[in-house]
């Protein structure tokens, strides 16, 4: 993370100075500062929330039995966490609200996740290959119902703003074999074991695998298959009734265990407001830089600069910003897609591939910088390159998808 702000700093002023941007660069860095605060304090109330939820959860037992539950897959996932530790539930949890677009209540659980693994951490300040594999996870989680993007495409007229579910779904899928499969072999190859066999294995079956998956859309997509109405609703309740029910089920359960409810509560959600501050510096460091170079020219700049690659592989050049925003900034993404929508139309190709791109790929340097600054862990080790490989997987799947269902 140090030499990608230095980057994005001295890269701003520098573009800015020889563009004669450079008011717009210092404009940036004073608005980027105060919209990460506004970001920061607005975390607050839906921290504290679901911080003493999650507390509650705890003293009932039900982070212990979620544990239980998927112990045979995070055994594999995470050898290092103990399956009855308070941390598997806790990234169940964040997992889930992932895959259901919850992304502020999956927040607060994941931080709560990474404040587990951090009690097993020996070295406080050097991220454990766990909070890298969940980092990973996250930044390349399946994404059932992109919410967000579907609202917007239907705001601009789109005869079909749901359509881009299946893509996504498949996508997102993807980018989370490649997550699993890059984690693994930095673990391999960090460890002192090498790359054996073994883990090389490993490695193409998950490439293999995401081949397949690439393969069926193909076909699927040829044949003119979209998710059923009945697919989409029943998603759609579940994202609805997810919270509610999360709400009602937890301090229901909690009675029956005889806990107090509101005191536990109250004890968890005091963490809520010291999380949050707690978040402060690592927004602004990270949205200034990102504000700055964006505002400078530079961003421009790196698309001319790619886009004889991205010709090599079929992605519109128009489009490139958007892949190059969304691992940086989501609003800064949804702003760039919004844009490309009201031009070239949600239900063209154009469109259409933007709008699986967002929902298939993830904020990462965002979801780093939160995480692991929630837990004041500053060696972050290979995580930038792991969540970068997931989302380079992700958007290559989405052009391969798009291209066999929307063309």
């Amino acid at each position: 993370m140090n030499a990608i702000w230095l980057i994005l700093l001295c890269g701003a002023v520098l573009v800015g100075a020889l563009s004669g941007r450079i008011n717009q660069v210092t404009g940036a860095a004073f608005s980027s500062a105060e919209s990460a605060v506004t970001i920061a304090l607005g975390l607050i109330g839906i921290m504290t929330l679901w911080l003493g939820i999650l507390k509650v959860a705890e003293e009932a037992g039900m982070i212990r039995l979620l544990a239980r539950l998927i112990r045979p897959l995070s055994r594999r996932l995470f050898p290092q966490v103990p399956p009855d530790h308070p941390a598997m539930g806790a990234m169940l949890l964040n997992i889930s609200a992932n895959w259901l677009g919850l992304g502020n209540a999956a927040t607060p659980l994941g931080i709560k996740a990474m404040e587990h693994l951090q009690e097993l951490n020996d070295d406080k300040e050097r991220a454990t290959d766990a909070m890298i594999l969940f980092l990973a996870l996250n930044t390349a989680s399946i994404t059932l119902v992109p919410m967000t993007i579907i609202a917007v495409r239907a705001s601009l007229g789109s005869a079909h703003p749901a359509e881009i579910i299946g893509p996504t779904i498949l996508s997102s899928l993807c980018a989370t074999l490649a997550a699993i499969a890059a984690v693994k072999l930095f673990v391999a190859g960090t460890t002192g074991t090498g790359l054996s066999p073994r883990v090389i294995v490993k490695f193409i079956f998950a490439l293999l695998l995401a081949a397949v998956l690439v393969i069926l859309i193909l076909r699927l997509g040829r044949s003119g298959y979209l998710p059923s109405e009945t697919f989409k609703t029943a998603v759609g309740l579940l994202s609805t009734w997810a919270i509610p029910a999360l709400l009602f089920i937890i301090p229901l359960m909690a009675v029956f265990k005889r806990v107090r409810i509101y005191e536990v509560f109250i004890e968890g959600a005091k963490e809520g407001f010291q999380v949050a501050v707690r978040l402060i510096p690592f927004l602004v460091a990270l949205l200034v830089a990102i504000g700055m170079f964006r505002a400078s020219g530079a961003l421009e700049f790196l698309v001319r600069l790619l886009s004889p690659i991205t010709n090599l592989i079929g992605m519109p050049a128009e489009v490139l910003p958007a892949a190059l925003v969304r691992p940086l900034s989501g609003s800064g993404a949804l702003g760039v897609i919004t844009e490309l929508l009201e031009t070239h139309g949600p239900d063209s190709f154009i469109g259409r591939l933007a709008s699986t791109l967002y929902g298939c790929t993830e904020t990462t340097f965002y979801v780093i910088a939160v995480y692991f600054g929630s837990v004041d862990v500053k060696k972050i080790r290979y995580a930038v390159p792991a969540g970068l490989i997931a989302d380079a997987a992700g958007i290559l799947a989405a052009l391969l998808v798009c291209r066999a269902v929307f063309n």
